[in-house]
């Protein structure tokens, strides 16, 4: 159960999607749409799927519902693609009951994001991150340092504390620091994955093992092929990759939540039937839409 583009430079795999959790309309979590994205999403070239992340709607689900979900994934998909688990809450003791039941169900990965709204000290980030790995066991551990919602950030001391633990492999960045970044490969050996669509190609360019994204719901291939491109050294064709996506890495990113637009985006593919959220997160609106699929079209993404 892992990617097949999985190596020690890239732990799990190259191109990520971080995955939206369907609901049905009344508000359930719907494991059949869940597996039928998953599949969708390998299919058109995520080899590495992160469930139940930010993305995932993960402050409305429950500890049972996101067993149930990973578990539904990695049945659909974890021949073909790592499945990452989201364990990461601003609780240590939940976030360990989550890290042993992704354990269990047998993720290959989990996705660990910085304490918010606590604003723990760096030391309370170290022991969180250490706890939570050891309740993991073996499962390789990406951390996500995301300072725009937790409002603090890993330092690089904290880093290099954790630099002797084999399981914290690596790191989901959205500081949007390309020199820190650069830095901390180089001085700790971490291994970085872009977690904001808008900086994709910088970070490949840089070093980044791979990306962990949203707009990879409609662009996972597109996504594949600047990659590849980065890897043959041919920057003028990832380049040319990435003009054609702004629009609609402009559309997805920059309205509202990515999880509203993602859900959206699939619906206009046909892969989901509806775009329902849970709250605080409502759907998107019909104006929200046809931003969307300008973008979509605009990108080479829809047929208009």
């Amino acid at each position: 159960m892992t990617s097949p583009l999985a190596t020690e430079a890239a732990p799990f795999g190259r191109v990520l999607t971080a995955m939206v959790t369907p609901f049905t309309r009344d508000g359930e979590l719907d494991l059949a749409a869940a597996q039928k994205v998953a599949s969708h999403l390998v299919d058109q070239g995520s080899d590495g799927l992160v469930i139940s992340g930010t993305t995932g709607e993960s402050p409305t689900t429950t500890v049972a519902e996101d067993g149930l979900l990973l578990s539904a994934v990695i049945e659909a998909v974890g021949d073909r693609a790592t499945v990452v688990a989201g364990v990461g809450t601003n609780d240590t003791r939940h976030s360990i009951e989550l890290a042993e039941q992704a354990k269990k169900a047998g993720a290959d990965g989990l996705l660990v994001v910085t304490p918010y709204y606590s604003k723990p000290p760096q030391s309370g980030l170290l022991s969180h991150f250490t706890e939570i790995a050891r309740a993991g066991d073996d499962t390789p551990v990406m951390l996500y340092d995301i300072p725009s919602r937790s409002s603090i950030t890993i330092a690089e001391e904290t880093y290099a504390a954790l630099a002797g633990n084999p399981l914290i492999v690596a790191v989901k960045d959205a500081v949007g620091d390309l020199n820190r970044g650069a830095w901390l490969m180089r001085e700790t050996g971490i291994k970085i994955y872009s977690g904001d669509d808008v900086v994709n190609l910088p970070w490949l360019a840089m070093g980044a093992s791979g990306v962990v994204s949203v707009v990879s719901h409609a662009a996972a291939r597109q996504y594949a092929d600047m990659v590849a491109a980065v890897d043959a050294g041919n920057l003028p064709e990832a380049r040319s990759i990435n003009d054609r996506l702004l629009p609609a890495v402009k559309a997805i990113m920059n309205y509202t939540q990515g999880a509203i637009t993602a859900k959206a985006a699939l619906e206009l593919l046909g892969v989901l039937e509806h775009r329902t959220m849970r709250a605080p997160l409502p759907e998107a609106t019909e104006e929200e839409v046809a931003i969307i699929r300008d973008g979509l079209v605009a990108s080479g993404l829809l047929e208009s």
